[in-house]
């Protein structure tokens, strides 16, 4: 049974155009061809990736948060109570107003209080600004070496300039050391965001994160099994071309640098802007779409590919919306925050019960006794 599946599965018209076979694909007169088993090694190299993230956030980053300055702000945390952390783990983050009213009487605490709590037990499980820094730092780090390698890669093929030629001769196309090192260690990476992805810095867009990170994984294998091999590496330089930006800026947030941060993201939104929703729809998608039915007829491999291409340009343009967002908040003089992080919230009612307790005394010590003239303007 596993054999027929096995079988099944390979199929040659399911990978390749019609009249091919994977015996065309073979090694021969010193050319090689991309094989599925080339991508085994992906696995263990992304947990090996996982050990150099730790040793990087370890000895590279937190150095540099520290020689950027990057500080901690001091959280409150909550006072031990079994009741309303009871709640807060088994029935949610939010209670309703009839629920704070029944934890009220359950814990003996007044509304207000349960909603103090509440507010701090939520802020003690948000990621400290030194967990958000190492990450933003690790994936600066690999995005950077990674789009330069990659350009190195591909800038003297003919097909970087010429997008037909990226089907010259398909599917029989040879391929380079450097093609392979650059897959299995974009893949690897890849795999390594899926693995961690759970202790991660989590954002409002995570499960669109997930869909994103298992996307480009199908994709970039179904690119080497299919050898769409040069259409895989321009996808996969188009978007290290824009993520190193995101990353650094967000390094210069965290470290309170706001206008290196500021202009940096103004850049980041003009490459991805012209990468995600120029290059990509009018180029690389039309070079998929197009130019292969002048060689052969469409087969389900072909199909395939330009479905995932479409679910990350889906994923494009939803994250285009958020920049956008974003660079308009910034042009109208609104604070540049990431649209997709999880904001902590402050002490507030805290703050207006001070105001208030402050405002009941100054009236208790003003009974018969004169007050200063509290109206004249202030001084910033």
């Amino acid at each position: 049974m596993l054999q027929t599946l096995y079988d099944h599965f390979w199929w040659d018209r399911l990978w390749l155009p019609v009249n091919l076979t994977w015996t065309d694909l073979e090694d021969r007169d010193g050319r090689v061809y991309a094989k599925a088993s080339d991508l085994y090694i992906t696995l263990p190299l992304a947990l090996v990736f996982l050990i150099i993230r730790c040793l990087f956030e370890l000895y590279v980053a937190t150095p540099l948060a520290a020689l950027l300055n990057v500080k901690e702000k001091t959280r409150l945390r909550a006072p031990p109570n079994v009741t309303l952390e009871h709640f807060y783990l088994t029935n949610g983050k939010q209670p309703k107003q009839v629920e704070i009213e029944l934890l009220s009487r359950q814990s003996g605490l007044s509304g207000r209080q349960i909603e103090r709590w509440f507010r701090r037990r939520r802020n003690q499980d948000r990621p400290s600004l030194l967990k958000k820094f190492r990450e933003a730092s690790w994936r600066f780090t690999f995005y950077l070496i990674a789009f330069v390698a990659g350009m190195a890669v591909i800038v003297d093929k003919p097909w970087f300039y010429d997008l037909r030629k990226v089907w010259e001769g398909y599917p029989i196309q040879s391929i380079v050391p450097s093609q392979y090192w650059y897959y299995v260690i974009e893949l690897s990476f890849y795999w390594s965001l899926l693995f961690s992805i759970a202790s991660d810095v989590k954002r409002k867009d995570f499960k669109e994160q997930i869909i994103h990170h298992v996307a480009t994984i199908i994709l970039l294998s179904f690119s080497w099994f299919a050898n769409y091999v040069r259409a895989g590496t321009l996808v996969m330089a188009l978007h290290d071309a824009s993520d190193y930006l995101l990353e650094s800026a967000k390094m210069f947030n965290y470290a309170g640098w706001k206008n290196t941060c500021n202009s940096i993201f103004i850049a980041f939104a003009i490459v991805f802007i012209i990468t995600r929703l120029v290059i990509m729809p009018f180029w690389i998608l039309h070079c998929t779409l197009v130019y292969p039915l002048e060689l052969y007829p469409a087969f389900f491999g072909y199909y395939f590919f330009n479905s995932m291409m479409a679910v990350l340009q889906m994923l494009h343009i939803f994250w285009a919306y958020l920049i956008l967002r974003m660079a308009y908040k910034f042009i109208t003089g609104k604070v540049v925050e990431d649209e997709r992080s999880d904001r902590e919230e402050t002490e507030s009612s805290e703050g207006e019960e001070a105001t208030a307790g402050a405002e009941a005394k100054s009236r208790l010590l003003a009974n018969g006794h004169p007050i200063l003239n509290n109206n004249h303007p202030k001084n910033d």
